[in-house]
């Protein structure tokens, strides 16, 4: 058996320095290493954030926008809709977020996930973050 761990998830964006910008003030990610493909129009940044995570941001020159209404919209849609960061304060990281730019996309709510808060958001690009909070 192969030992698997988590690395980072992969965005497409049309604003490479906007995207950074919103995720390094929204949640404390900061610039791990870029990169550039000029030959292919593409720069890249590699995010690390608190507790780990990672997110490399790609922007490609004439790249497409994918938008999800809401999260039952995105799964409607074969492929990846989302990702999902765990905070201590949800109402906090919202309110946060959203004074950088995201959009509520919904409210916070119990999961049926027994102890988890949840809330959807849309950050400046309309790509889906589910954030979630463990309560107990």
């Amino acid at each position: 058996m192969v030992t698997v761990s988590f690395d980072h998830i992969g965005l497409s964006v049309a604003n490479l320095d906007r995207q950074r910008r919103f995720y390094s003030q929204a949640f404390g990610f900061y610039d791990q290493h870029r990169t550039e493909l000029p030959d292919a129009g593409i720069r890249i940044a590699l995010l690390s954030g608190p507790g780990g995570a990672a997110l490399e941001l790609t922007e490609r020159a004439g790249s497409v926008p994918q938008h999800f209404a809401d999260p039952f919209d995105g799964a409607g849609v074969q492929g990846y809709f989302h990702w999902a960061l765990s905070v201590d304060d949800l109402d906090t990281a919202i309110a946060a977020a959203v004074a950088c730019g995201a959009r509520t996309v919904s409210q916070p709510a119990m999961a049926r996930r027994p102890g988890i808060r949840f809330a959807y958001l849309a950050d400046p690009e309309g790509n889906l973050i589910e954030l979630l909070q463990h309560t107990h």
